[in-house]
């Protein structure tokens, strides 16, 4: 029984032998030199098109000669074109008749101030207590101190949004 799986494995040793010689005679070996009568005999496969002519790359030189003369275009650009900042130039001036008339000032009016806002004291309370409540979530507080602090905040807070809606 031990010589038929021997048997068995050395047929299928030589057909895959075989297989392998076949497929070398078809496509030549890659580890053996080939034959000089070989080569003077055309393949049976098409030639690859000879690749595109490619332009001579240009040097890194150029390219950052060329970078450089954009760059410093660029900054004359800049330095010559007008600012674009409304016109803080003043036009020029043109020769106006001599008059003796002397010009009116007309008088100035204050300007309208903005009104005052106030704040109502709770909302300013509320804003001190939140600060509290963050100082201590920030410090790593966690305690009694806390929990009365985020109490009275909420308290406070609304009792400003009641103050401050109409």
């Amino acid at each position: 029984m031990a010589t038929d799986r021997d048997e068995q494995q050395r047929q299928e040793l030589e057909e895959i032998r075989r297989s392998f010689a076949e497929m070398g005679a078809r496509m030549g070996s890659l580890f053996e030199p080939t034959d000089v009568d070989d080569e003077l005999q055309p393949s049976p496969r098409p030639a690859l098109p000879a690749p595109p002519a490619a332009a001579p790359a240009r040097p890194r030189w150029v390219w950052a000669g060329a970078l450089a003369l954009l760059f410093l275009a660029g900054t004359a650009f800049g330095w010559i074109l007008p600012k674009g900042d409304g016109g803080s130039e003043a036009p020029p001036a043109t020769q106006a008749p001599a008059t003796t008339a002397e010009a009116v000032v007309p008088p100035t009016t204050a300007k309208p101030s903005k009104p005052k806002t106030s704040v109502p004291e709770e909302c300013v309370e509320a804003s001190e207590l939140a600060d509290e409540v963050i100082s201590r979530l920030n410090r790593g507080q966690r305690d009694n101190a806390l929990a009365l602090a985020l109490r009275d905040y909420s308290v406070a807070s609304q009792a400003c949004r009641r103050e401050a809606s109409p």
